[in-house]
């Protein structure tokens, strides 16, 4: 129940201090738990997060995590802790790892980290992996005729580096960044990959590997389904509303597919 409150409660917050930049069907926002969808027909929009759900970037973001509080004079995070905010916006990612800071401590935070993220990949020191049968799976759901689209806590520069570095790019219809919208689990990101991709919320799915995708997917009245190879345990991601959660990329594929 801890971790359904916290996310409710965030994003009870993130609906007060901002209106979602983008468009919205009839005007209003659909609620509700993403899984009352489940028999609405195949789905045709898949929206993928990115780390912890296409590629394993943890080791990547610890680093430079730990790179920007040291930077700052701050003892760097624990790990775990790392990784629980992965998702986030950074800005609130540095507000929940370092809640005795201000406004503008969690500001030179997201500076310092985007700096050491920078300087790891000009050293070629970046990796971000794709997660086994990723890259078959994207390839073979676009030939399929499906609409992609990601929706992520990255920037606009590493989500555009990310995708071209393993020759996703050309896949997605919608890409939607922490630079053009609130923070997860705000729906703004999936109502604007809807608005791209011209797709229904009834056939749209969010996929992804924390509790702030899938309470992202209820906020947008989309379905949920949760992966368990990235860095929330599928436990939560159940209570959070996710549809299922699938333990492989072939289990996936049918979840999509409605096979499962």
């Amino acid at each position: 129940a801890g971790v359904a409150a916290d996310v409710q409660a965030f994003a009870e917050q993130e609906r007060r201090r901002t209106r979602p930049r983008c468009h919205r069907a009839g005007g209003r926002r659909r609620s509700g738990d993403c899984r009352t969808h489940a028999q609405a027909g195949p789905v045709k929009l898949a929206i993928f997060d990115c780390d912890g759900t296409l590629v394993d970037s943890q080791a990547d973001i610890c680093e430079a995590m730990d790179a920007a509080f040291a930077a700052a004079g701050l003892v760097p995070p624990d790990r775990h802790d790392t990784r629980r905010v992965v998702g986030l916006s950074l800005h609130e990612a540095m507000r929940r790892l370092h809640p005795a800071g201000g406004h503008d401590d969690h500001a030179a935070l997201t500076q310092l980290y985007k700096d050491a993220f920078r300087a790891r990949r000009a050293a070629g020191a970046v990796a971000e992996p794709l997660y086994e049968g990723i890259a078959a799976l994207v390839a073979e759901l676009a030939a399929e005729g499906w609409q992609l689209a990601v929706a992520t806590g990255k920037s606009d520069r590493g989500l555009a580096h990310c995708l071209e570095t393993h020759g996703l790019t050309r896949h997605f219809v919608s890409l939607q960044t922490a630079d053009r919208h609130p923070s997860k689990p705000d729906p703004s990101m999936i109502e604007q990959c809807i608005a791209d991709a011209g797709a229904d919320r009834a056939r749209t799915a969010m996929i992804g590997d924390t509790v702030y995708d899938i309470a992202m997917a209820c906020n947008a009245g989309v379905r949920g389904i949760g992966v368990d190879w990235g860095y929330h345990e599928s436990a939560e991601l159940i209570e959070a509303g996710a549809q299922a959660v699938a333990t492989s990329v072939s289990h996936l594929r049918d979840l999509l597919r409605g096979v499962a």
